[in-house]
């Protein structure tokens, strides 16, 4: 059989760009802001993760061109060797402040970082336990360590303690959630993970990709929003989503991040994080903590977003943060409002099976803190009329 065979076959994104109802890689030509310009016309924005709205601010922007002109756009070469800039130490520093760590260590992207720390920390005869709903990345890591893997029920504290008892007393043992879940918005039942992982011996990760700007103390994340920080022994996050530029970090005891700076493959055989992108970053980190108001600006826009939706008649997903998710439950359905949607004007992500249980489809809409009232109301106008529509008729072909 040819190795390509699968290529040739029919796949979902066939059919759906058959039908004319493709939603993805649709190219957009101006800032990622509430409103942005995609494929030439005005769309409000509604599927970003740029929670904050940092990426249009004058000083970070002009932060991330000062870099440029400083260092180059590159470093070519890892941040073992000669890839690491004062810019990185400096952003370390002030990240591992930040969310209350002895240290942190930026990778060059969020994606990377999860295999970075997992990949490393959990070795042979080690145990990660994942919940179920954990974001791929962490998947993947859990897959690139030598380690053992067990899920457990997302969300279900029994079923994390039964696989707690499955590990033997003399391994190791890392269980790692998601913060805020990126599909769902829900948070994670941190005090009852953490609970659990002291009575096991366990040690505790959280991705704070989603929550990072968005819980906890002027947006430290999941660990301060509960106030757990002594409890959480490794905090990841990202910078492509509150801080506005790209790249992740991982922030723990000086030990830990010691022995992995030495030892994680996806961290040593990477090319270190581009001198605009930590420049950015760093000042995204600097105007956060300088206006921690914006963490209740978030939640207060978000708080509306879900009321307009209700009002309108549109059944959401319990959540209260900035992912709110419509059911649009059947998968043609789910694409078909997607694309409608995107036609009158709103951008939204369609979330489809695997990534949800099949008949349970969501359109994801995401609020920035830069949405206005106006915007969000007329957004939940469109897709209120869009989604409790039921003729399909005058779309077909489209």
């Amino acid at each position: 059989m040819d190795l390509f065979e699968k290529c040739r076959q029919e796949s979902n994104a066939d059919k759906m760009e058959r039908m004319g109802v493709y939603p993805y890689f649709r190219p957009m030509s101006s800032h990622a802001g509430a409103e942005v310009i995609m494929q030439g016309r005005r769309r409000i924005m509604l599927g970003s993760n740029n929670y904050l709205g940092l990426t249009e601010r004058p000083e970070i922007v002009e932060a991330g061109i000062r870099a440029i002109e400083k260092y180059g756009t590159d470093t070519s070469g890892s941040r073992f060797l000669n890839g690491t800039l004062d810019l990185h130490l400096e952003l370390e520093r002030e990240i591992a402040q930040f969310v209350h760590k002895e240290d942190a260590l930026a990778f060059t992207t969020g994606y990377q970082t999860n295999l970075g720390i997992i990949g490393c920390i959990v070795g042979h005869g080690d145990f990660v336990i994942s919940d179920k709903e954990n974001h791929a990345s962490i998947y993947d890591a859990c897959r690139l360590s030598y380690g053992t893997m067990l899920r457990y029920k997302h969300g279900d504290m029994q079923d994390l303690e039964a696989q707690l008892r499955k590990v033997p007393e003399e391994s190791g043992c890392l269980i790692v959630t998601d913060g805020i879940f990126s599909m769902t918005g829900e948070i994670c039942k941190l005090p009852e993970i953490c609970a659990l992982a002291k009575k096991y011996h366990a040690r505790v990760m959280v991705d704070d990709a989603h929550a990072l700007g968005v819980l906890g103390v002027g947006g430290r994340g999941t660990a301060s929003h509960f106030g757990l920080e002594d409890q959480v022994d490794i905090i990841m996050g990202t910078f492509s989503k509150s801080l506005a530029s790209l790249g992740g970090f991982v922030a723990a005891s000086a030990e830990v991040l010691r022995y992995v700076r030495h030892e994680s493959r996806p961290f040593i055989f990477s090319t270190a994080m581009a001198p605009a992108n930590c420049a950015s970053a760093l000042e995204a980190l600097r105007y956060l903590e300088a206006h921690p108001e914006l963490v209740e600006t978030l939640s207060g826009i978000s708080h509306h977003a879900r009321q307009a939706f209700r009002r309108r008649g549109l059944t959401i997903m319990k959540s209260t943060t900035p992912i709110i998710p419509i059911y649009t439950y059947e998968t043609i359905n789910t694409v078909m409002k997607g694309h409608i949607a995107y036609e009158q004007g709103v951008y939204v992500n369609p979330v489809l099976p695997p990534a949800c249980p099949p008949g349970e489809g969501l359109l994801r809409a995401s609020i920035m803190a830069t949405h206005t009232k106006a915007l969000i109301d007329e957004a939940a106008d469109i897709l209120a009329d869009v989604i409790l529509n039921e003729d399909y008729e005058q779309w077909q072909g489209q």
